[in-house]
């Protein structure tokens, strides 16, 4: 699987075939006569992740604007270089991408949430199941041989000067579920440092103290609807020691940002004169020149590849619970860790690319192996992270922000394969899922919950890997930045809170090694079962560090759908396979009964534009979605109309059910 079948490479293709191995031979970081115009670009060490920046170099230096799906990691650069003349001859085919990338008029007026920071938007107001108060992601490593006197004024001279560059790092939510950038003058708009000195500490007192600031910003995180997104301390230990703590909310900074945040931010800790290449456009720009995308044939080209298959996507695998998703309040994810050292991953990898596949859709086969064993039974659909960031400027890669989406991944394991089969499947699922990447997860998951009548969370089992990401950027994280000294990313601690999620595996890379960690709701799941599935992970990765496991058959159950139960979704005995439908056939039917009802039904047809006639009317069955009906929750609330939480709406999303709601909670106050 190193390449798609072969296209004759015309005398007038010369030059664009050479403009694209030197694009290849630049991302991949080598001379061009190591790119030969017939091997793929991922037999040449390449992966989706590094596909985002190779088509956003070809739009620069050739002018050509391409999807993602024209780049697809299979083709060769005599393909690309193919597809690239046509596009110059025919002025475009069906899959370029239809949108330009333009400036805002007015860039401190709010624009629009990306799906993904919708849905970790309502997830903090409780709208779901699995929710939390903040979605974010907690960090600190340590830092040696720091510059005591001169580190917090660097540090915050840094993150100030950062968020002038990274405008994001100022953005806000509005209550209504948009965002906006805060001015430059605005008293609120910079992030602030705060500083723990614990330098002339005990050691008792410093694992006290560190104990208790890790809590804190592991269940308090950064909420940008009432504040800044980003908390971020340092604690000064003895010795020219410290630990940096970072604690980013999802809404605004993503895994790819992550990346490009800290390489920014220690370039000008080190260097008070530094000064950062500049970003012609910014996050903003880029999600408002998304607003027209679903108006484009190539998105519902998109749309119909998904809907035309969720009617057979399978159930979510069947993990054993000890307790009810929809009565767990979680505060913390938990978390299991495991490293495989530099010299293995890299064994692993050179493996990877003998069988053409990327470490990503390795590890994916790993994890869908893992699950199958764990939950009894071989199809079930997991969610996916994905790095989505449309090539539709140069600046792009170079810009913080919650570009991320997810992507649904129906898996089908066969009965008895080898292990280099799975690794091949997966990765062809994902790519040709990618190929059709216009539609995000969170619109198909929408749907797909629309179809099944529920409003529980459709696949809360997820997999992302940031695998290739240094890689993409050009560098890693320095090892050295000026004040704050020697850099040690391998000593960090970590915590994540991610809304609608049960339990997640993440892959990233630290200094060549790679990290495996679950992140989990720990009262959903028995110990002893997630210690079980996470090391059967672990020692499946260990394995493939050895040729021979490629060709060792896998083991996996015999059981080919998810059992049904009549114990789902509740304890003891549950499972997480199937959320249930709610069931409104009770509800009787028929215009408004009184005021109230026809308050709320009026409201929801100017928010929905068509007419609400029926008590029984389905918010979500009207066109409605989580976030729409977090907004219009809050306008009934400011209208005086009444309080409702979005989680008791969710019981009975109906206009008798959201009046009888407002009626149990009494008298409403408005604001």
């Amino acid at each position: 699987m190193t390449s798609a079948s072969p296209v004759p490479v015309l005398d007038a293709l010369d030059d664009l075939v050479q403009a694209v191995r030197d694009v290849w031979a630049d991302v991949l970081e080598t001379d061009t006569a190591s790119v030969p115009a017939d091997i793929s670009f991922l037999s040449l060490g390449g992966d989706s992740v590094l596909a985002v920046r190779m088509a956003a170099l070809i739009r620069k230096r050739l002018g050509v604007n391409l999807a993602l799906s024209d780049v697809r990691v299979e083709h060769t650069a005599a393909h690309l270089a193919a597809l690239l003349h046509e596009r110059g001859i025919a002025g475009g085919l069906p899959r370029s991408l239809p949108l330009d990338l333009e400036r805002r008029k007015d860039p401190d007026a709010p624009f629009p949430l990306l799906p993904l920071q919708q849905g970790y938007f309502v997830g903090q107001q409780d709208a779901w199941e699995l929710s939390y108060r903040s979605a974010h992601h907690y960090v600190d490593i340590g830092l040696e041989d720091i510059d005591d006197e001169e580190i917090a004024e660097a540090l915050q001279d840094a993150l100030e000067r950062l968020a002038e560059h990274q405008s994001v790092l100022r953005a806000r939510i509005l209550p209504d579920g948009r965002q906006r950038i805060l001015p430059l003058d605005d008293p609120d708009a910079m992030p602030r440092l705060r500083v723990t000195d614990l330098s002339t500490a005990g050691e008792e007192e410093i694992a006290t103290q560190l104990s208790a600031i890790r809590r804190e910003m592991s269940t308090e995180g950064p909420d940008p609807a009432v504040g800044c997104g980003l908390d971020m301390r340092l604690t000064l230990l003895p010795g020219h020691r410290a630990r940096l703590h970072s604690s980013t909310s999802l809404l605004i900074i993503d895994g790819w940002s992550s990346g490009v945040f800290y390489r920014d931010l220690f370039a000008l800790v080190s260097d008070y004169n530094a000064v950062l290449a500049p970003l012609e456009v910014d996050f903003g720009d880029y999600v408002t020149s998304l607003r027209d995308l679903p108006d484009t044939e190539e998105w519902r080209q998109d749309r119909d590849w998904w809907w035309n298959r969720l009617d057979d996507f399978p159930l979510p695998p069947a993990l054993p619970l000890v307790a009810d998703p929809a009565e767990v309040r979680p505060t913390l994810m938990g978390t299991r860790q495991a490293v495989l050292d530099a010299e293995r991953w890299a064994a692993l990898r050179a493996h990877c690319a003998e069988h053409g596949v990327t470490p990503s859709a390795a590890m994916f086969a790993v994890f869908s192996a893992a699950v199958a064993r764990a939950c009894g039974h071989r199809r079930f659909l997991l969610n996916t992270l994905q790095l989505n960031r449309l090539p539709l400027h140069p600046d792009v890669p170079r810009l913080v922000g919650a570009f991320s989406s997810t992507m649904l991944m129906p898996v089908e394991l066969p009965e008895n394969p080898v292990f280099s089969d799975l690794a091949i499947s997966a990765q062809q699922a994902v790519s040709d899922a990618l190929a059709h990447h216009l539609v995000s997860g969170v619109e198909v998951s929408r749907e797909l919950g629309r179809r099944r009548g529920t409003r529980r969370p459709v696949a809360p089992v997820v997999f992302q890997s940031t695998l290739g990401v240094d890689a993409a950027l050009g560098s890693e994280v320095p090892h050295e930045a000026g004040p704050l000294g020697r850099i040690d990313l391998l000593s960090h601690h970590q915590q994540l809170r991610t809304p609608q999620v049960a339990l997640e595996l993440r892959l990233f890379e630290l200094r060549g090694e790679l990290v495996v960690v679950f992140s989990l709701v720990e009262e959903l799941f028995a110990a002893e079962d997630v210690d079980r599935l996470f090391q059967d992970v672990v020692s499946t990765v260990e394995s493939l560090v050895e040729k021979e496991a490629w060709s060792a058959s896998v083991t996996l159950p015999t059981t080919g759908d998810a059992p049904q139960s009549d114990t789902v979704g509740t304890a003891p005995g549950g499972r997480l396979s199937v959320p249930p439908a709610q069931d409104l056939s009770g509800e009787e039917p028929g215009p408004p009964r009184d005021d109230l009802e026809r308050a709320v039904a009026a409201e929801w047809a100017e928010l929905l534009e068509c007419a609400v006639t029926d008590r029984a009317a389905d918010f979500f069955a009207l066109g409605g979605d989580s976030l729409l009906a977090v907004r219009m929750l809050g306008v009934l609330a400011r209208k005086g109309v009444g309080r409702v939480t979005p989680r008791r709406f969710l019981e009975r999303p109906t206009v008798a059910g959201l009046a009888d709601a407002v009626r149990d909670g009494g008298p409403a106050t408005a604001g």
